[in-house]
């Protein structure tokens, strides 16, 4: 089968770019598929990918999401393909893998802000590709597809949640003892410190202020003798979240470790996983790190949690939690024995979501698919 994959932006950061290079890669390895990536920027790996150059006029803004899925048609429409999956808003697909929710919904309830004309656009292009053509969706999380539901008229047969994967050998190739003991000396932490750890690359969707808050009213009702620390992996408005742990009496237990390429040792180093976000499709951060045997601190309103259940693998906050929510749990978690137990179960879980498993279900679908188009 001779497949088009859609994406803006291949192989580059971020977790839907990540979505796409890893499923392709293993899509490549299978029999049977020829795969070709429809995308504006990349990055190769070695798999036998074939790619296409797609222009995007940057300028004005609202024909960004226009101007892609308008060439992406043309350009697909000059060749011959089984399948079209897009991981992307264009005009026409049979597959569609959504890594975020409705954009209006995105746009008024997590970001709480009017739509812009370039908003609108965005918006337009995904209504037309979901109620003109409508194709087999597949949302990244149950999150995602209840958000759908209540603005696409989707019927159950055309929708299926497919989760992102992990690639367990990224942890089995390190010493987790030697991570701990380079990353802790790195940034000062001693050993018996308990280190919650934060990724991410907006701060203020992952809620950073409210870990800040969660942490100093957990070491305010410890008198101050509470080991914990925080380090913080990613990149946001590193001085505005500083001055904040000044005010709050906790900026000598916060370290700010910037952009890593290297996120396993600091996983592997770190005793408690907090993102508590506002909006997280998935969160694939979530499932790394109970891989590397880290209990779990989230929100209702992060898509992992289809994948935690509450007091085992870790804690579901409310949708809105307050800092008291989160520092009960801290004090849970306080307890060596309560992390590891649930460190454990949550990374036997974690090795069960593999980006394997992910091409295989997608896999399954191609072929079911393409066999409904067999007369």
């Amino acid at each position: 089968m001779k497949i088009a994959i859609v994406t803006p932006y291949y192989g580059l950061v971020g977790g839907a770019e990540a979505f796409v290079s890893e499923l392709c890669q293993r899509l490549a390895a299978h029999k049977g598929f020829q795969l070709h990536v429809f995308a504006n920027k990349w990055h190769k790996g070695d798999a036998p990918i074939v790619f296409h150059k797609i222009p995007i006029l940057i300028f004005p803004r609202l024909l960004r999401p226009i101007s892609f899925a308008y060439f992406v048609q043309k350009k697909i429409q000059a060749g011959s393909y089984s399948l079209i999956h897009s991981h992307d808003r264009i005009f026409k697909m049979d597959l569609l893998t959504m890594h975020g929710i409705p954009h209006k919904t995105w746009i008024k309830e997590a970001r709480r802000k009017h739509m812009s004309l370039f908003d609108r656009s965005m918006a337009w292009v995904e209504a037309k590709g979901l109620n003109q053509h409508m194709p087999m969706v597949l949302p990244v999380s149950t999150l995602v597809k209840d958000e759908l539901l209540k603005i696409y008229d989707i019927p159950e047969s055309k929708i299926r949640v497919v989760h992102p994967g992990i690639s367990p050998h990224r942890f089995g190739v390190l010493n987790p003892e030697s991570c701990r003991h380079e990353i802790r000396q790195r940034h000062r932490f001693s050993s018996s410190d308990v280190v919650v750890l934060f990724v991410g690359m907006n701060f203020e969707i992952k809620r950073l202020e409210l870990v800040l808050e969660g942490l100093a009213k957990s070491v305010a009702q410890e008198n101050g003798k509470s080991n914990f620390k925080l380090l913080v992996v990613g990149k946001g408005k590193k001085k505005r979240y500083l001055a904040m742990a000044r005010d709050l009496g906790i900026a000598d237990r916060v370290v700010f470790a910037g952009v890593t390429h290297r996120i396993e040792k600091y996983y592997l180093a770190s005793d408690i996983f907090a993102m508590p976000s506002v909006f997280d499709t998935f969160g694939i951060a979530v499932l790394e790190a109970m891989a590397a045997g880290l209990p779990i601190i989230i929100t209702r309103k992060v898509g992992a949690k289809d994948l935690i259940e509450p007091g085992i693998h870790g804690f579901v906050l409310p949708e809105n939690p307050s800092a008291f929510d989160l520092s009960q749990k801290l004090a849970f978690l306080m307890n060596k024995e309560n992390r590891m137990k649930m460190g454990e179960n949550g990374r036997q879980v974690a090795l069960r979501y593999t980006w394997d498993k992910t091409a295989d279900e997608v896999a399954d679908i191609y072929h079911h698919l393409a066999g409904c188009r067999t007369p």
